[in-house]
């Protein structure tokens, strides 16, 4: 039987601890750069939004934590992120690798203020 997932702690408590860590950490470092920013579920996965619109999202995978900023995000960040296996707006960071916190920070902000601007 499969459970609703309603709430961030509930998705991140799905995983096994290793990865619960990695994800919490994601999560704090959102938060910690979007203060203003309302959590939720989304597309099955954390979701940020600010002023109403797309900030990011995040999700755990077996073999990685998907990170989803948007094309923009993506795109500014291009030589950063360019280590990465990525798609349109995604970037899949592996769990056997250290979290690039802060670029993670860094995309965040350059989110809230692109959001911040429109």
């Amino acid at each position: 039987m499969k459970t609703e997932i309603n709430t961030v702690e509930d998705y991140i408590a799905g995983f096994p601890k290793d990865v619960q860590n990695k994800l919490k950490l994601v999560r704090d470092t959102i938060l910690k750069n979007a203060p203003n920013a309302i959590e939720s579920i989304s597309y099955g996965m954390p979701a940020y939004k600010l002023n109403k619109k797309p900030l990011v999202y995040f999700g755990g995978f077996a073999k990685h934590i998907g990170f989803y900023a948007t094309p923009t995000g993506h795109k500014q960040f291009e030589s950063q992120l360019s280590k990465y296996k990525q798609g349109k707006g995604s970037v899949q960071f592996p769990l056997n690798e250290e979290l690039p916190i802060d670029l993670i920070a860094d995309i965040v902000v350059f989110r809230v203020n692109e959001n911040n601007q429109k």
